[in-house]
């Protein structure tokens, strides 16, 4: 199959907006996600993602075959099969003039930046004739939701689990926190380059992936340094290729019985498995030094959890920590069937509530990590903002359905402030403040270091942290701004 050109890499009516617009100087657009992670009271979200999209797609320099392909393809494109309008002149002109760079700017919040609802992520901007391409690659850019999606919603969940481990765990062993939320996403998601991306914003968050792509990545991001770790796990096939599961498990012993290893336990008859397996090799792995991983993987998962930490206690012994709960010995209990945000909560208030330590439980979280949310989760939108027409007026724009007042726009050209520990909106023209928004791209490549993968981690620790859970972004600057646009528009729509 022939490589997909750029000048089709859009939505079919984004090809035809360049006649639409009206001739102006410049026009400006931003992105923002319009609603905290649904269902959750907690407004913070993780903007990651951009990196990969400016860097695989927006910084590729054109040439004219993909006008000739635009225009082979176009061609047929329209209802009928009739053609399409697209802007040849334009493309050909920047492929000319611009070395094939696409001729917008992109200002943008740092990777892994704590925000908020309505905060723009990134801001477009295009001058000249270039004003009517402005959001041809809305497409492409809006699929930041992604990442970001999963970047939040792993952070949540990290959120839920400190918590536990604040009540139950000692501080010395808060070390393993990072490993108790692992990435099985994979072979549920849509494509590799989808698990790779949703993995990838999973490991700014934790340390344990199934998602190896996600995890190459992720070193790529950072120089080479490694830090995304797996463990050796039996699967259903391994378990009952063998005789009987016994004899699966004393393999697993004999081959990793010195480290960390999972074997999982329903293959036939789960309560059999925890009293018959568990007691039948419980002193051999003591004896290899070694810790065993048992992961229920049917039935109600705060059931099975709380069983198999039972069952554990009896088999392989336990200590009580300082805060006065149970630590297993050599052994632990991981559940990866069926997991969500929602589902962790109750098996931590369940292990807790049954006298265990948060840290006797990892949770394996696939198809709720990397599919269970769309872009209407948090309902990510790119909109104009901001027009200065042909003739030199100069005018803000602010969509405001009277059917859905959740889709309301931000008007004008904007910057982003910190303010106290959360952050603001403010109109750019009257802003003294820095500007937390960065040139990543001006209508070509402008040098930008984008953050080691490590890094970008400090900072997500750092601002979650400091960021309150709920915080009011529109400064009162640009509140006014919207309050007129609210009166000009009702004052427009009322009859004479």
């Amino acid at each position: 199959m022939q490589p997909v050109p750029m000048s089709v890499k859009t939505d079919s009516y984004k090809a035809g907006h360049f006649a639409m617009y009206p001739e102006a100087n410049k026009m400006v657009a931003y992105g923002e996600f319009r609603q905290p992670f649904k269902g959750l009271s907690d407004d913070r979200i993780v903007f990651y993602g951009l990196r990969y999209i400016v860097e695989n797609h927006i910084m590729r320099q054109w040439t004219m075959d993909d006008v000739t392909k635009a225009e082979w393809f176009y061609a047929q494109h329209n209802a009928g099969l009739t053609p399409y309008p697209f802007p040849k002149a334009l493309f050909t002109k920047f492929i000319q003039e611009n070395d094939g760079y696409f001729p917008i700017k992109i200002e943008a919040m740092p990777e892994g930046s704590v925000v908020y609802p309505h905060i723009p992520v990134y801001q477009l901007t295009a001058k000249g004739e270039y004003s009517r391409l402005l959001t041809f690659f809305e497409t492409l850019l809006t699929q930041v939701w992604y990442p970001t999606n999963v970047a939040t919603l792993s952070r949540l969940t990290k959120h839920i689990i400190h918590k536990a481990f604040a009540q139950s765990v000692d501080p010395d062993m808060y070390w393993l926190l990072a490993s108790r939320l692992h990435d099985f996403g994979y072979r549920g998601a849509t494509s590799d380059e989808q698990a790779m991306l949703g993995g990838v914003a999973h490991l700014l968050n934790f340390d344990g992936t199934d998602t190896m792509n996600a995890a190459w990545y992720a070193h790529q991001l950072n120089d080479g340094e490694p830090f995304a770790q797996s463990i050796p796990a039996t699967e259903h096939s391994v378990m009952t290729s063998w005789r009987t599961e016994l004899d699966a498990v004393e393999n697993m012993i004999t081959q990793f019985g010195d480290g960390l290893f999972a074997t999982v336990a329903d293959s036939y008859d789960y309560n059999a498995y925890l009293e018959t397996v568990l007691p039948a090799v419980a002193a051999k792995v003591k004896e290899k030094g070694g810790t065993m991983v048992v992961r229920p993987d049917s039935g109600d998962p705060v059931t099975m959890v709380v069983k198999a930490l039972d069952a554990c206690a009896r088999h392989f012994g336990y200590t009580t920590n300082d805060k006065g709960y149970k630590v297993l010995l050599n052994s632990a209990v991981i559940q990866g069937d069926g997991i969500d945000y929602f589902i962790i909560q109750d098996i931590l208030d369940a292990t807790l509530e049954a006298g265990f330590s948060a840290q006797n439980v990892a949770f394996g979280m696939g198809g709720g990590l990397l599919q269970k949310h769309n872009r209407d989760t948090m309902s990510f939108a790119t909109k104009l903002s901001f027009i200065e027409y042909a003739d030199g007026r100069k005018r803000d724009v602010m969509k405001m359905p009277t059917g859905d007042s959740s889709k309301f726009s931000l008007p004008g050209e904007l910057h982003v402030i910190a303010e106290g520990n959360g952050l603001s909106v403010v109109p750019a023209a009257t802003n003294t403040a820095p500007n937390l928004l960065e040139t990543i791209y001006d209508c070509g490549p402008v040098g930008y270091q984008w953050d080691k993968f490590s890094l970008i981690r400090q900072r997500i620790e750092h601002q979650w942290a400091q960021r309150p859970a709920n915080w009011d972004v529109i400064s009162p600057a640009l509140q006014a701004k919207v309050d007129a646009q609210i009166a000009a528009q009702r004052e427009m729509l009322t009859p004479a």
